[in-house]
């Protein structure tokens, strides 16, 4: 009986001891790294390679980014004469110099001023009235205003002249680059530094909130000026090589053409000068496309987050959705890594980025939706049928549940599906920036229609040709925009996202609306509260 006792512990204690010490003795193994072709299909570039003989993904898509761009051709360049080494506090990296080919700007100088900095330091504002000065700030932005109305908009606006210069001097520039650097080793291009961009955002700030100011001085001409400025600046920073950059220039556009539009409203322009703003609106290149961004940018973050894994920092995708850094992995996580099969996770991803681009290269928004749902329909399927697969466990319970291709092919899925929902989302702030660039191109046609029949027309179709070569569609509905004469003004708009006519209610009107309207003569807000 003891006998049989003792039989059944051992047995027992095989049976719970066999699957981790099989595991351990799978893991112990060494077998050589698996050997991954250099191609298009699969690490997308061939080179630079690390002295481990990976893609060092940061310096192929720098070095992509700044492809025949010179220092005397960079708008980033004269952008860092104006803000100085420090824009956010602390100081860039030495290599992100070396990559613009310049010298670090130095400690002191003339350098952009924030808002916020100026108030407290140069004005010594109580930080209570902060609050009520950054509103004033973006009234604004919003039309024009006079010195003596925000006498220290006007003081700030002042102290960043020679900035604002070298501004509107980097904007005429024809190239826009901006290393992008992690300052880690692996490098991590998802948590790339990308010092300055949001500092831009300011800059922009500064510029419109001029512009406006020049309106109610009567200086319609360095008014415009400034706001062609503007439109520059944004398609330059669009052109960067990441989402948030692109972000960012479509945040300047949307407030460039609502200045646009107030000093349509208000600055009592000549028909000559209304038809030179229509060219110099038609004149700008269109708005840079996601496309582009997905092609090389957003693919290169992918790569290098799926070669950070294939290097043993598994645990980077628990990681990836709150931001934070890969730990360095231990020895059970490279093992673990170097028993997968990441070949076939490259070429899959690969075919999903090109997928993406080419979806986002579509013409006809209703076709391109058509293609960018299916993408994320059949994005959202596979993750569910990854959940089902392993449930709702950590990486290293998915890995082991199909070692080899199919735990390579499920980290790509569940990597590509957190990465590419932000790159769908741009892009309804693209069109929405897009139809806002054309709602403007339409009133400034409409006033230089004015100009010359004393009326606004009853309908669109007289703008063409006389003033537009073609009218511009709603991008949302495909049809006309809708139009109608209201006093001695007119409703303009767009159905916006939705594509529900809301009678040209936007997000700032109550009821809230989705709709992108232009209305003239634009509504009189109290500038002094």
């Amino acid at each position: 009986m003891r006998r049989r006792t003792r039989a059944r512990i051992l047995v027992l204690t095989v049976l719970i001891l066999l699957p981790p010490l099989l595991i351990f003795l799978w893991l112990a193994v060494d077998l050589p790294r698996r050997s991954i072709p250099l191609s298009r299909e699969t690490t997308y570039f061939t080179g630079p390679l690390d002295a481990e003989g990976y893609v060092d993904y940061e310096a192929a898509l720098n070095d992509a980014l700044s492809e025949g761009i010179t220092p005397k051709t960079n708008a980033k360049v004269l952008i860092w004469q104006a803000i100085g080494p420090r824009p956010e506090g602390t100081k860039a990296l030495p290599e992100y110099f070396r990559r613009l080919g310049i010298e670090e700007p130095p400690e002191q100088g003339d350098y952009f001023i924030a808002f916020n900095k100026f108030l407290l330091e140069h004005r010594q504002i109580d930080p209570n009235e902060l609050p009520t000065l950054q509103e004033q700030r973006e009234k604004a932005n919003s039309r024009p205003w006079k010195a003596e109305q925000y006498p220290h908009l006007a003081a700030w606006l002042k102290a960043n002249e020679r900035p604002l210069a070298l501004v509107v001097e980097a904007s005429k520039r024809p190239h826009y680059y901006n290393p992008l650097l992690s300052g880690s080793k692996p490098t991590c291009l998802l948590g790339a530094l990308s010092p300055s961009v949001q500092k831009c955002r300011e800059l922009a700030y500064a510029l419109t909130a001029r512009a406006l100011l020049r309106v109610s001085e009567g200086d319609v001409e360095a008014a415009w000026q400034d706001l062609l400025a503007c439109h520059r600046l944004a398609r330059l920073i669009g052109r960067g090589g990441t989402l948030i950059e692109n972000l960012v220039g479509m945040a300047i556009e949307h407030m460039t053409c609502n200045a646009d539009l107030a000093l349509l409203s208000e600055g009592k322009l000549s028909k000559e000068q209304i038809i030179q703003c229509l060219r110099d609106l038609q004149a700008l290149p269109p708005l840079p496309s996601l496309a582009d961004k997905v092609r090389v940018g957003e693919r290169s973050v992918w790569l290098n987050s799926l070669q950070l894994m294939q290097r043993g920092y598994l645990c980077y995708l628990e990681r990836l959705p709150s931001g934070g850094a890969p730990s360095n992995p231990g020895w059970f996580e490279r093992r673990l890594s170097a028993k997968i099969d990441w070949e076939p996770a490259l070429r899959r991803g690969n075919e999903w980025y090109d997928r993406l681009a080419a979806a986002l290269s579509i013409e006809d928004r209703a076709n391109r939706n058509k293609e960018l749902e299916a993408i994320d329909s059949e994005l959202k399927k596979r993750l569910e049928e990854i959940r089902g697969q392993v449930g709702l466990v950590g990486i290293m319970d998915l890995i082991l549940s199909g070692p080899g291709k199919t735990a390579g092919l499920m980290i790509n899925d569940i990597l590509i599906g957190l990465l590419v929902p932000a790159v769908l989302k741009a892009q309804i702030a693209h069109d929405k920036s897009e139809q806002m660039r054309r709602n403007v191109q339409i009133a400034f046609a409409l006033a230089a229609y004015r100009s010359q029949h004393g009326r606004y027309p009853e309908k669109l179709d007289p703008l063409v040709p006389e003033c537009l070569t073609t009218l511009p569609s709603d991008l949302f509905s495909g049809k006309p925009v809708i139009y109608r004469l209201a006093g001695d003004g007119y409703l303009l708009y767009s159905v916006g996202p939705n594509g529900e006519d809301e009678a040209g209610r936007g997000p700032e009107d109550d009821p809230r609306g989705d709709d992108l309207s232009v209305r003239m003569p634009l509504p009189r807000p109290n500038l002094q509260e």
